[in-house]
């Protein structure tokens, strides 16, 4: 049997807290990882905010929520994060992921992370469909999404503000029969 959450670059875990937050308040500090990853307005929120955050949301048991950090193999540096979001009655998941350490992006790490997630996804909580959303200006996500085999099927336009001006939403998506053939 395959080793579900560990590829040839990255592993995903789970992380205390304290570790997770560490992070994640140094990698908002980016104001172009917050523009890629998140919809939101660019902000500075406080390490002890996020750890907060954080620690609340691990004492809410949810079986819909599926939250993992990244960490490169070499060297077992936290990178990024990525989580999966259910709906149990359609038999679909929405994924989101981020990858902050800037030396990490464009070279197959959030790649081999996605197709770790879409293995979990499909293989052992047997969903029938995963989804995500970008933003149309990040080009480098849409490569890797394409890669790992989803398919763009829809557009938002306008609906997003950055530096003045209007962006587009992209909708993708993979149905299970699709990821299948892609691992054949």
């Amino acid at each position: 049997m395959k080793d579900l959450f560990r590829g040839n670059l990255v592993r995903l875990t789970a992380e205390e807290p304290d570790i997770q937050a560490k992070h994640e308040a140094r990698w908002r500090r980016d104001t172009e990882f917050h523009r890629l990853a998140d919809a939101d307005p660019a902000n500075v929120i406080s390490e002890k905010k996020i750890k907060e955050w954080l620690e609340k949301r691990g004492e809410e048991v949810k079986p819909e929520r599926y939250p993992f950090s990244i960490r490169a193999l070499e060297g077992d540096k936290l990178i990024g994060f990525m989580g999966l979001w259910l709906d149990l009655i359609h038999s679909e998941a929405w994924v989101g992921i981020a990858i902050g350490e800037r030396e990490y992006w464009g070279k197959g790490y959030g790649t081999e992370a996605m197709r770790l997630i879409l293995q979990y996804a499909f293989m052992e909580l047997n969903m029938q469909r995963v989804s995500l959303g970008l933003h149309a200006y990040n080009e480098r996500a849409l490569k890797s999404y394409e890669k790992v085999g989803f398919r763009l099927e829809g557009r938002t336009r306008g609906d997003q503000l950055r530096e003045g001006r209007r962006t587009d939403t992209l909708w993708m998506g993979i149905l299970r029969d699709e990821w299948y053939s892609t691992i054949e």
